[in-house]
């Protein structure tokens, strides 16, 4: 796995790949492994992470000791010479706790939290609720980026004033030439309603990757100009529709809406699934821990 593509997609095969065993045939993980997997590009920011993490340990009552071992790991540094640096070694739990209390913004942290949270109930839930999981993880990053997209486009130029222009450009661009008006209207959605409470998993990944994507563009492109920024941000929406149309997919004008996320969001609550691990996944990297 390269720092370059550090991706979790798809991560029950690549988090997977990075386990290793102990001498007890304990599975772990190698800290210095996960750190360019979860998009961190410094150790001394994915220490951060890994500190928060061991509080959580402490706060949900598991002894930090049985998840987090201290280790150190040796790696080339050229003419044939090697260094020992720091790292941890990582129980399953250890690692669910790195996701969650890593950088929301970084989208391997954030898929690392939607495959931990699918993966800690699988075995419990029906398939209803995993996709009803699986959509409130979307939603939650999709409003993460949206805030991130709005930063970006005020570093940009965009006014506040004209935020709504600016964000009505990209579904332009993504729905064929309609705004979040318009789309509501042609899906029965009530004008009060939040459009993205209404997307399924699907029409919420492709406007995610339009967010990403414009954020990234503004900020390569060093873009500085109100009009240049809505024109970028139009042009990245056309973009991501020309690729669901190669591939074949449902353009999302064509999705029909999904029931309301308020009543995801209370069904999972009525049916009080758990947010631990399977018992067997908070086992420690210590022997008989």
């Amino acid at each position: 796995m390269n720092q370059g593509n550090s991706s979790l997609a798809p991560p029950d095969l690549s988090f997977e790949a990075l386990k290793k065993n102990n001498q007890h045939d304990v599975e772990y993980w190698s800290a210095r492994d996960l750190q360019p997997c979860l998009g961190y590009s410094q150790w001394r920011y994915f220490e951060n992470a890994i500190d928060k993490a061991i509080q959580s340990c402490k706060q949900s009552g598991n002894d930090p000791k049985n998840h987090f071992a201290g280790a150190r790991k040796m790696v080339g540094i050229g003419s044939q010479t090697d260094r020992e640096i720091e790292d941890w070694h990582l129980s399953r739990f250890a690692c669910y706790l790195i996701a969650q209390n890593g950088d929301p913004r970084k989208p391997e942290i954030a898929q690392a939290q939607k495959y931990f949270a699918i993966q800690t109930r699988r075995q419990e839930v029906s398939d209803q609720m995993a996709a009803d999981i699986e959509r409130l993880e979307t939603r939650h990053q999709a409003s993460v980026e949206f805030k991130a997209l709005s930063g970006a486009a005020r570093e940009a130029g965009v006014q506040d004033k004209m935020f709504g222009i600016f964000h009505d450009a990209g579904y332009k661009g993504l729905y064929g030439g309609i705004g979040v008006d318009a789309i509501k209207a042609r899906k029965g959605i009530s004008p009060k309603e939040q459009l993205m409470d209404r997307m399924d998993t699907i029409e919420l990944a492709a406007n995610l990757f339009r967010m990403t994507q414009t954020r990234d563009k503004l900020k390569n492109e060093r873009i500085k100009n109100q009009r240049d920024a809505m024109e970028t941000h139009e042009m990245v929406g056309k973009r991501v529709r020309s690729a669901i149309k190669e591939i074949g997919g449902t353009l999302p004008e064509n999705i029909p809406p999904a029931e309301p996320i308020k009543k995801v969001q209370q069904r999972l609550k009525t049916t009080r699934p758990r947010l631990t691990l399977d018992p067997k996944d908070t086992l420690g990297i210590v022997e008989g821990s």
